[in-house]
């Protein structure tokens, strides 16, 4: 996506189709990848709703979130480093579009994903459901940016946007990415686990998970 590297990014519709696309496919990969290594989360926003739901521990929550924003950082040096100093710019809002307004869309967005996340990998009774989770969960993060990218980029995860950040030191609106993404989070897990997840299905944390 040379565009997004050089300026304009995703601002025309072809390349926030380019992105979408691209971001749906890479997730698909990512979360496919690490499923049976660590839960597949690449997504502070995603640990924090596994968190919530009590599917993961604070301190192993606390390791995650770590790795996750160190991975976003170092990627983010590499593509400068191997594109010739070329960098992705920080996520920002479009002309128009407030803060809060942002935030709103965060939280929606996010809410799809982490619902979409519980339904699909989380729920003790999803069945042959989780064999389609990292597809599932890809679609719906290219679903949302399709619809909100154009208003504020459609981050729904802290650690794609802290990366850039950090890289081009621009902090505009960055509290933006969090606020949004943990509340839609925290609120789709409550809901997944209030009213569809019976007591008597819920997995227990092991006692050696820290």
């Amino acid at each position: 996506l040379p565009g997004k590297l050089t300026g304009g990014g995703p601002a025309s519709p072809a390349g926030l189709i380019a992105a979408a696309i691209a971001h749906a496919f890479a997730l698909f990969v990512a979360v496919s990848v690490g499923a049976n290594i660590s839960g597949g989360h690449v997504n502070p926003a995603v640990t924090f709703g596994a968190f919530v739901g009590g599917h993961i521990t604070f301190v192993r929550s606390i390791v995650y979130w770590i790795a996750q924003l160190l991975g976003s950082v170092a990627a983010c040096l590499l593509l400068k480093f191997s594109t010739g100093g070329l960098e992705t710019s920080a996520f920002a809002l479009s002309a128009g579009v407030g803060e809060w307004n942002a935030v709103v869309f965060e939280i929606v967005m996010t809410f799809g994903l982490v619902y979409t996340v519980y339904a699909t990998a989380v729920d003790p009774k999803k069945g042959d459901l989780g064999t389609i989770a990292p597809i599932a969960i890809g679609f719906i993060v290219g679903a949302n940016i399709l619809a909100g990218g154009a208003f504020d980029g459609a981050s729904m995860n802290p650690a794609v946007s802290f990366g850039p950040a950090v890289v081009s030191w621009t902090w505009s609106s960055h509290w933006v990415y969090w606020l949004g993404p943990f509340v839609g989070a925290g609120i789709a897990a409550l809901v997944y686990e209030i009213f569809f997840m019976a007591p008597s299905t819920h997995e227990q944390l092991p006692v050696q998970d820290y």
